[in-house]
C-alpha cells in the first residue's frame, strides 16, 4: 500500500485541497451525501451544524477505516469485506461520538444522520480504492467534508434568499431545491480544469 499523493509538500497538500473541495466535490462531481443535502439546507445555521458534524465524522472515519483497511483486511487477504468493516466502524464511530456528546448538544440531532450519509462511507471507499496511506485518507475526508460543509452553506444561502423572493407554485418545495442544485453542480463544474 503505497501513497498516491504525497502529503511532503506544502504545494501538493494546497492543490490536493482544492481538488476535494472544488473540482472533485462530494455533491456536485460525486452525487454522494445529496440526501442531507437537500434535505437539511434550509437554514444557514442548520446547514453549517450538519457540515461541521460531517466533517468531524468523516475525518475520524477515514482515519479508522484507513488503519483497519492497511493494517488488518489487507495483510489478512480480507479486502473483500471492506465495505461490512466501514460500515460497523462508521456505524460505532458515530455511537461513538454521540455518547460524549450528549453534554454539549453541539451536533445533536446530525450524528444519527451522518451513519446513513453515504459521503462518509464513499469516501472510506475511495480511499482505499486510491490507495491513499492514512494522512492522505485523512486529509482525502476532512478535505471531502469541507467540500460538502461548502456546499451545502451555500444551498442554505440560497433557499433564505427565496423565502422573500416570488417563485411560481410549481417550483416551491423540493423542485426549485433540484433548480438549484443543477445549476450549482454546472457551476463546480467550472473548476475541474483547475485539478
Amino acid at each position: 500500500m503505497g501513497a498516491v499523493m504525497q502529503t511532503n509538500s506544502c504545494g501538493n497538500v494546497l492543490l490536493f485541497f482544492v481538488s476535494c473541495v472544488l473540482s472533485h466535490n462530494f455533491i456536485f462531481s460525486r452525487f454522494l451525501g445529496c440526501c442531507p443535502f437537500l434535505g437539511v439546507s434550509n437554514k444557514v445555521e442548520t446547514a453549517a451544524g450538519m457540515g461541521l458534524a460531517v466533517t468531524f465524522v468523516m475525518g475520524l472515519a477515514s482515519l479508522f477505516t484507513s488503519a483497519v483497511y492497511q493494517y488488518v483486511l489487507y495483510p489478512l487477504g480480507l479486502t473483500y469485506l471492506d465495505t461490512i468493516s466501514f460500515i460497523l466502524i462508521i456505524a460505532g464511530l458515530v455511537q461513538f461520538v454521540e455518547m460524549f456528546l450528549k453534554k454539549s448538544k453541539s451536533l445533536g440531532i446530525y450524528l444519527p444522520l451522518i451513519t446513513t450519509n453515504c459521503a462518509v462511507l464513499g469516501v472510506a471507499t475511495l480511499n482505499t480504492s486510491a490507495q491513499y496511506d492514512i494522512l492522505s485518507a485523512v486529509l482525502n475526508g476532512v478535505f471531502g467534508a469541507l467540500g460538502f460543509l461548502l456546499a451545502i452553506t451555500l444551498m442554505a444561502g440560497v433557499r433564505e434568499r427565496l423565502e422573500t423572493s416570488h417563485i411560481p407554485d410549481q417550483f416551491k418545495g423540493f423542485p426549485i431545491g433540484l433548480f438549484i442544485a443543477g445549476l450549482m453542480s454546472v457551476a463546480f463544474m467550472g473548476f475541474n480544469g483547475l485539478v
